[in-house]
């Protein structure tokens, strides 16, 4: 004699939310790898917005698979968790993107020197690199902005003359890992030199202009550094985090010769 044997149903819901997730997680690899391809940004980001409403989607399919699972004993339990866990993962980074934008003012342009922020090169090789843009001025009201959010930005001082000054930036700036476009020593009638680079946002690769300018004084050297971003309207830590890399590397570099 056969016995019917009936196996419990897996939830709807648990099953929809863990392909969600695992979908939202394919978009989300194609967006950043089509971002550091080239693909032109605003696409890219369209793409990973994509990715952020499936993670709302599977986390909310697997909250509603517990609640249905709680009362109605169905299976799936499993995979509604590992659905939630991966959307929560999906959706981290942008969660802390919000809240940063919440927390400093619209700034997507920072300066070591925000009375006189260094220009950018109008050289035809720095211009190509920068597709023919050149980051505009900015307001006083948003260079005010930016001293009361980062007061901690402020122009460097070394103890070297010009020529050493130049050689130390320079190669911080390479062991920074950016790329140099157009680069000019101090001397001459101005005085001054300057060397303007790209950087590049770590998980995108979206653009970073960046422009450093070097004033000779008696025995020392002032430098500036100018971080605008090619790409968002919205300082996301990036422009800080390029200046505070290149002061680590030229204080590294400085230390080094001091060996």
């Amino acid at each position: 004699m056969r016995r019917l044997i009936i196996e419990d149903k897996y939830s709807v819901a648990a099953v929809l939310g863990h392909r969600l997730a695992v979908l939202a997680a394919m978009v989300a690899a194609i967006g950043i790898v089509s971002a550091r391809s080239g693909l032109e940004p605003q696409s890219a980001l369209a793409i990973l917005g994509g990715a952020i409403v499936l993670a709302l989607g599977a986390a909310a399919c697997a909250l509603v698979a517990f609640v249905v699972i709680w009362f109605s004993g169905r299976k799936g339990a499993a995979r509604a968790l590992a659905g939630l866990l991966l959307a929560a993962v999906l959706l981290a980074y942008p969660a802390a993107l919000a809240e940063r934008m919440s927390r400093v003012p619209p700034l997507d342009d920072i300066s070591t020197d925000v009375i006189d922020p260094p220009a950018f090169s109008l050289a035809r090789r720095a211009l190509a690199a920068r597709e023919g843009e050149t980051p505009a001025s900015v307001p006083a009201s948003l260079r005010a902005a930016q001293a009361r959010a980062y007061p901690k930005i402020l122009p460097i001082l070394i103890d070297l003359d010009g020529p050493d000054a130049f050689s130390a930036v320079t190669k911080a700036i390479t062991a920074a890992g950016w790329r140099i476009v157009a680069s000019e020593p101090p001397g001459g009638r101005k005085g001054q030199g300057h060397i303007d680079a790209i950087a590049s946002s770590l998980l995108l690769g979206f653009p970073f202009d960046i422009t450093v300018r070097l004033r000779p004084l008696v025995g020392q050297t002032r430098i500036d550094l100018r971080s605008v971003a090619r790409v968002h309207a919205f300082d996301l830590g990036d422009n800080p985090r390029n200046i505070e890399a290149f002061e680590k590397a030229l204080e590294a570099e400085i230390n080094r010769t001091k060996e």
